[in-house]
């Protein structure tokens, strides 16, 4: 069991308490911010995370071949999961990273969002 998280902050549970996650929906949670996170951002963690950030800043036909990479690289600790696949989807300089999943049997997708190096981008972490 794990603390929701919504936005980057916890959930309220509307009883004055933090709405909790569990199963499916903590796995979920958990691969998103793995997913999100840049990987060594965190200096007492510096494996947590993942470098689809850099997405943007290579050729897209590098791209796919890349998030694959990123993917397993930054679900690797999780190892109840299989990834089954990553698909890219591109428009206009904003893309969306589907992964597939399964966890115990379950079929399961995860999506986030990543856009080409924009203004205050230029930094490498």
């Amino acid at each position: 069991m794990d603390l929701m998280l919504r936005d980057g902050d916890y959930e309220a549970d509307g009883r004055g308490g933090v709405r909790t996650v569990a199963g499916g929906e903590e796995i979920l949670q958990r691969v998103l911010l793995r997913l999100n996170a840049r990987r060594g951002a965190l200096p007492w963690m510096p494996e947590l995370g993942s470098q689809l950030w850099r997405l943007g800043r290579v050729k897209p036909a590098q791209r796919l071949a890349l998030a694959r990479q990123y993917v397993a690289q930054a679900l690797e600790p999780e190892e109840e999961l299989e990834v089954e696949e990553v698909r890219l989807e591109e428009e206009a300089g904003r893309g969306r990273l589907k992964v597939f999943l399964r966890w115990n049997g379950t079929a399961m997708t995860a999506q986030t969002q990543w856009q080409d190096r924009g203004e205050g981008d230029n930094e490498e972490h």
